[in-house]
């Protein structure tokens, strides 16, 4: 047993996180959102970066926090059925829904697309994620070392691709910053702050935190103040790896829309600007790193839904779930990544707001004696708020005309509720609750106390 890891021991665990986290979104959104910013491009970069680095690591420290076993356990503290259905909705958010196809839909726009005729990039998108699922699921069906070899090779190659590509961003600008589109020209903060949403990251960090804690078991931690210390060093080093890409990626995407002009997605920004810098060569580089982290992310999301969900129906085989999920993400992954990303966002707004008091909950719990009555209150303002914000966000992607009930609703709420029309309007009433039921909390554990006192 040991009482402290190394530097050395939780620089690893770090980098393995930082692997974890590092997927298809972490390079599209950057990107994308660096073109769209234009000179507004550091207050959302600030904003993206608290969603996307900031609630990552908190969701890691969480977890460690808690001492649960999983998140399901962690949820439960709400109630069993909630956990069940939150757990499994977050597990097919960042799998076979949303995160596992964009895997598939990235790889091709990165990679493959620049090399297709435009007349052929349907048949192209078909052929590839054919392919592509078809590996996820042999290797899912099949783990083997390789991917955790690959795995190990490759994050160092993306970072020091990355690293060349960012540095001669820097040193020779391809022009300069732009006017900000619409959505960046006001509140381009709380726009950025939103977009981090979209890498899906803070929802990974409640199941990747297991997987760190159990690193940091199996190297001889058992105290809780040491795994939490050694959580929290790890998310810091994974932590500043991201920001650093997510900043350089954005300033990439900044400097590039003079020079292409705005794409619909992130991820002909990457490839048209390694073959402006690199030629053919970087591009072909380019595209075979993607890929192979593409396909990483993707056996490694698919595998992790099939083990939770035959956990959770025991008398469906583990196999028949991995067939079945990676059918599903090559059926979506076909719609197209910008599709993918238009359904994603809706699902995203009621989600996240969820898992982020469930975080605030998890560090508060210790004050209001985790009373049971503090978690439920909470959960059901949030969920009441975020459900009409995520369907607001659907009828607003696809400009559709609210009904006349969600008018109404939306209307009151922006009418009464602080920073909502940032997204934020869950956020005054969480703490109210909070505040609130937490001093029913302390006082009914209190009587408790007394009474058990008092028969002693």
């Amino acid at each position: 047993m040991k009482e402290k890891l190394s530097f050395s021991s939780y620089f690893v665990i770090g980098v393995m996180l930082f692997a974890l986290f590092f997927g298809a979104g972490n390079l599209i959104f950057p990107a994308s959102l660096g073109q769209n910013a234009g000179t507004n491009l550091w207050p959302a970069v600030i904003g993206f970066l608290i969603t996307g680095t900031g609630l990552p690591f908190l969701g890691i420290l969480a977890m460690g926090f808690s001492g649960s076993r999983n998140l399901q356990e962690l949820a439960s503290r709400i109630h069993p059925v909630y956990a069940v259905i939150f757990t499994a909705l977050l597990y097919l958010t960042i799998g076979p829904f949303f995160a596992t196809p964009r895997t598939g839909a990235v790889a091709y726009d990165i990679g493959i697309a620049p090399f297709v005729g435009d007349d052929y990039v349907k048949i192209g998108l078909f052929i590839f994620t054919l392919l592509f699922f078809g590996v996820t699921l042999w290797l899912s069906l099949n783990p083997s070392k390789i991917v955790d070899r690959v795995g190990k090779i490759l994050s160092p190659g993306i970072i020091i691709l990355l690293a060349v590509l960012l540095i001669t961003v820097i040193v020779k600008p391809m022009g300069s910053f732009e006017a900000p589109q619409e959505a960046y020209s006001s509140g381009a903060f709380m726009k950025g702050f939103t977009e981090g949403y979209n890498t899906m990251d803070a929802l990974a960090s409640l199941v990747f935190g297991i997987i760190v804690i159990n690193a940091i078991r199996a190297l001889g931690i058992t105290s809780k103040k040491e795994i939490l210390s050694a959580t929290m060093k790890s998310g810091i080093v994974a932590t500043i790896f991201l920001g650093i890409i997510y900043v350089g990626i954005a300033y990439l995407g900044a400097t590039s829309t003079e020079m292409f002009g705005l794409f619909d997605t992130g991820g002909p920004v990457l490839s048209n600007a390694s073959s402006y810098y690199f030629g053919t060569f970087g591009a072909v580089m380019l595209a075979i790193i993607i890929i192979l982290a593409c396909l990483t992310t993707s056996i490694g999301l698919i595998t992790a839904c099939g083990e939770y969900f035959n956990l959770l129906f025991p008398k469906i085989s583990y196999k028949a779930f991995v067939l079945f999920f990676s059918l599903l993400s090559f059926t979506i992954a076909n719609f197209g990544l910008a599709n993918i990303i238009n359904y994603s966002v809706p699902v995203l707004m009621f989600l996240y707001p969820l898992a982020i008091v469930l975080m605030l909950l998890t560090f508060l719990s210790p004050l209001f004696k985790h009373s049971r009555l503090v978690y439920v209150a909470t959960i059901a303002v949030t969920f009441c708020i975020s459900i009409i914000d995520g369907l607001k966000t659907f009828f607003d992607t696809f400009e559709i005309q609210y009904p006349n009930w969600l008018f109404s609703i939306i209307d009151f709420y922006k009418n009464n509720l602080p920073m909502y029309t940032e997204g934020l309007g869950w956020l005054v009433p969480v703490l109210v609750v909070i505040l609130v039921t937490g001093i029913i909390g302390r006082v009914k554990y209190q009587k408790q106390e007394d009474m058990r006192a008092t028969e002693v």
